[in-house]
C-alpha cells in the first residue's frame, strides 16, 4: 500500500471517529446540568417564591420558580437561563426584575434541577410553549416579557416568533449554535452533526415585538460582533445595547447593564415624526469648494 494512501486512510478514520464522537457527546459538551433531588427546598433571602411543576404530554415534569415582587405586579418575565447548573443558582438574578415590580418565572430545562424527560431541541421548544401557554391563562401577552440568556436566547427568540409578547430581551445571544461550534471545529460537517442548531437569526425574522439585545464588548465565548449581526436581521424592531468591557458571564456586575434593564422595561416606545428630522438629508459626495 502506498504511504500516501495509508496516511489518507488513517486521516479518514480519525475524521469519521471524531464526527461520531461529536454527535454522541455533544449533549455532555453543551449542557452542564445540576440535578436536584425532588425533595430539595428552594430558599432565597428577601424573595417571595412559589414552586411549580408542569407535566408535559410525554410524561416529563418541568420544574419552575415564580418570584413575586413586593409591589403590585406590572407583568411577568419568563427568564430562560443559560446551559449550566439549575434555577437554584440562577434564581439570584430574579431581583433584577422583581425590583421593578415584575413577576419572574424561571424554569429548568429537561435534565436540569428537578425537571425530567429526554432532552432534545424539539422537546425543549415544545415544553417552553406549554409554559408560555400556562402563563397566558393568568395574564395577557402584552404583560409578558421574554428574557433569554446565552443558550436561552435562542429558545426565547423561537417563543417570540410564535407568540406576541410585550418585549424580547436577548442577553449575550448567538447567531446560531452551529456558528458557535464552527469556531472550535471548523472542519466538521456540523450541519449534519449538530442536534441543537438553534438558528436564532432565522427566528428573529418573524418576531413582531420590540427586540432588545444586550452584549458585552469583551465576550470571549460569543463575540460582540454576533449581536451586531443579529441586530440587522429585524432592524426596525431591534435595539442593540452595548456593555463596554462586559464579558460573557459578568454583565450583571456592570452598572450600565442595570440601567439598560431599567430603561428597556420601564420606558414606553415613542413614535417619532421623522418629517421634522434630518433623516432625508444626504451629505454631498463632492467636497465643497473653498470660497475666496
Amino acid at each position: 500500500m502506498p504511504y500516501w494512501l495509508y496516511i489518507l486512510i488513517i486521516a479518514l478514520v480519525i475524521y469519521v471517529t471524531t464526527s461520531i464522537a461529536l454527535y454522541y457527546l455533544q449533549d455532555y459538551m453543551l449542557f452542564k446540568p445540576e440535578k436536584l433531588h425532588k425533595d430539595f427546598e428552594f430558599h432565597y433571602e428577601n424573595q417571595n417564591i412559589e414552586e411549580h411543576n408542569l407535566e408535559t404530554r410525554d410524561g416529563a415534569v418541568i420544574n419552575g420558580l415564580l418570584f413575586k415582587p413586593k409591589g403590585p405586579s406590572k407583568g411577568i418575565v419568563l427568564y430562560l437561563k443559560g446551559n449550566s447548573k439549575s434555577i437554584k443558582g440562577w434564581g439570584k438574578f430574579a431581583v433584577d426584575f422583581t425590583r421593578h415590580n415584575y413577576n419572574v418565572l424561571m424554569v429548568d430545562y429537561r435534565g436540569f434541577g428537578k425537571s425530567t424527560g429526554k432532552r432534545s431541541q424539539k422537546a425543549i421548544k415544545r415544553d417552553l410553549q406549554v409554559v408560555y401557554n400556562k402563563i397566558k391563562e393568568h395574564t395577557t401577552e402584552d404583560r409578558i416579557i421574554l428574557y433569554g440568556r446565552s443558550l436561552g436566547s435562542g429558545f426565547a427568540s423561537k417563543l417570540a416568533s410564535m407568540n406576541q409578547p410585550k418585549l424580547l430581551i436577548l442577553d449575550a445571544p448567538y447567531y446560531s449554535l452551529t456558528k458557535v461550534t464552527k469556531r472550535y471545529a471548523p472542519f466538521m460537517p456540523l450541519s449534519i452533526l449538530i442536534k441543537y442548531p438553534l438558528p436564532t437569526y432565522k427566528w428573529l425574522k418573524y418576531v413582531q415585538c420590540p427586540i432588545h439585545i444586550i452584549h458585552g464588548t469583551n465576550d470571549k465565548l460569543i463575540p460582540y460582533k454576533t449581536s451586531v449581526k443579529l441586530s440587522k436581521v429585524n432592524p426596525k424592531l431591534t435595539k442593540l445595547h452595548t456593555v463596554i468591557g462586559g464579558g460573557h458571564k459578568n454583565l450583571n456586575t456592570f452598572e450600565s447593564y442595570h440601567k439598560m434593564i431599567h430603561e428597556i422595561i420601564n420606558s414606553k416606545p415613542q413614535d417619532i415624526d421623522l418629517s421634522t428630522t434630518s433623516i432625508h438629508v444626504k451629505h454631498s459626495s463632492k467636497p465643497d469648494k473653498a470660497k475666496t
